[in-house]
């Protein structure tokens, strides 16, 4: 027995499919602050994620059409905001580290080191932030939205392989940035 999607915002849809700048001002604020979140932990960067965000919503609206809603609109417009980020990553050149040419980061952790370290949200999201690109990207899809190694390695046209590797090493490089506790100031 096949379920059908129920859109709660489907009124909102219909209204911005006929071209409705209310139900359109409606939908941005919706939805604006959590694909900017997305945007952010995938570019690393407020200018880019505020491009991301401000390029997604103009796709959106102009492809509203497409939407079928199979999925709820939400789950659509996020697809749309990581393809966007991920191609602004790339703009950047960044290039994701193939497993050949990776080279270990030096431990300069101490022996005996307090191994119970306090953690809060804003030290994670530094540290998730100090990550290289390539290890921010498949780390931010990987936990954060929830993709699995599949699904980012079509996404990013790499190796399952390499989206496992890159998830492991920033698990890795980001224990080591939190033990340090090396934090720039903003």
């Amino acid at each position: 027995m096949e379920t059908q999607y129920r859109n709660i915002h489907q009124d909102i849809v219909d209204r911005c499919k006929n071209g409705d700048r209310l139900a359109q001002n409606e939908f941005y604020k919706l939805y604006a602050k959590a694909m900017y979140n997305i945007a952010y932990r995938i570019t690393n960067n407020e200018f880019d994620a505020e491009d991301v965000l401000q390029e997604s919503f103009v796709s959106a609206f102009r492809n509203i059409h497409s939407y079928r809603g199979t999925a709820s609109v939400g789950a659509w417009l996020k697809r749309i905001v990581i393809n966007n980020a991920i191609s602004a990553v790339k703009k950047r050149k960044a290039e994701l580290i193939p497993i050949e040419d990776h080279q270990d980061f030096p431990d300069t952790s101490e022996a005996g080191s307090d191994n119970n370290l306090y953690l809060n949200v804003e030290k994670i999201r530094n540290a998730v932030q100090l990550l290289p690109d390539g290890y921010r990207v498949v780390f931010s899809l990987y936990l954060m939205e929830g993709y699995d190694h599949k699904e980012i390695a079509s996404i990013l046209n790499i190796t399952e392989s390499t989206s496992k590797s890159q998830y492991n090493r920033s698990k890795k490089k980001l224990q080591k940035i939190l033990k340090e506790e090396v934090f720039y100031d903003e």
